[in-house]
């Protein structure tokens, strides 16, 4: 049994979330930069702070997304991760501070 490191990300502000955040996944979803290998379908945990706050929300989800390393177009390598259907609440939070800005997201650090 391989045991996963849980990965860590801090949101030092909002438009640093806005380019992070995956709103077209259904449960929501994060980009998360590393270096590390990850594949398609892997389950991973993640404790992520939000902008202004000092709680780390705990997360688990799925990994859907993989720009590794050297990937072209001068994308930060990392993974996207699609929260899990507990995490609706983490989601919600999200989409509150970033209310009224999803449409008008500059490019993202996936899409």
């Amino acid at each position: 049994m391989t045991v996963q490191k849980a990965l860590s990300l801090t949101m030092p502000d909002i438009p640093t979330l806005l380019s992070a955040y995956m709103p077209f996944l259904d449960r929501g979803g994060i980009f998360v930069p590393t270096k590390a290998l990850y594949r398609l379908g892997q389950q991973v945990y993640l404790l992520l702070t939000l902008p202004g706050e000092s709680e780390r929300l705990s997360i688990s989800g799925h990994v859907v997304w993989v720009s590794p390393e050297g990937v072209s177009g001068q994308r930060m390598p990392g993974i996207g991760v699609h929260f899990s259907q507990q995490d609706y609440s983490v989601r919600d939070r999200i989409e509150t501070l970033l209310a009224g800005q999803l449409d008008k997201a500059p490019p993202s650090f996936t899409l």
